[in-house]
């Protein structure tokens, strides 16, 4: 995995859904998780699973509550190919709908 680009395309992907007029929780949540997987990204001992992990997140959470422009949904569509390198370790098998899981223990979470 390319780290620079796939932080280029949360970066890109996080300022885009910012300009959003109607900023709902999930959008907040969304970006909350973005800001928080670039921060972590370079520290990651697998980034292509905490990727994996924030895709299927942006998935689940922002289905039905946002509107994706093409070009949010490109940066969404490179960021799930960089995530597909996580195999079958990288399939998530908790509550993806938990922003949480994002968050170490001594990190506080921004409740929205």
């Amino acid at each position: 995995m390319d780290i620079e680009k796939t932080k280029n395309y949360i970066h890109n992907l996080y300022d885009s859904l910012m300009e959003h007029s109607d900023k709902n929780s999930a959008l907040l949540d969304i970006t909350d998780v973005l800001s928080q997987v670039y921060l972590k990204l370079d520290t990651a001992k697998n980034p292509e699973a905490l990727v994996n992990r924030m895709v299927n997140y942006i998935y689940i959470v922002g289905f039905s509550n946002i509107n994706l422009s093409k070009d949010e949904n490109d940066n969404l569509n490179e960021l799930g190919d960089a995530a597909k390198r996580a195999g079958w370790n990288g399939v998530y098998r908790g509550n993806s709908v938990d922003k949480s899981q994002f968050y170490s223990i001594f990190e506080k979470m921004p409740v929205r």
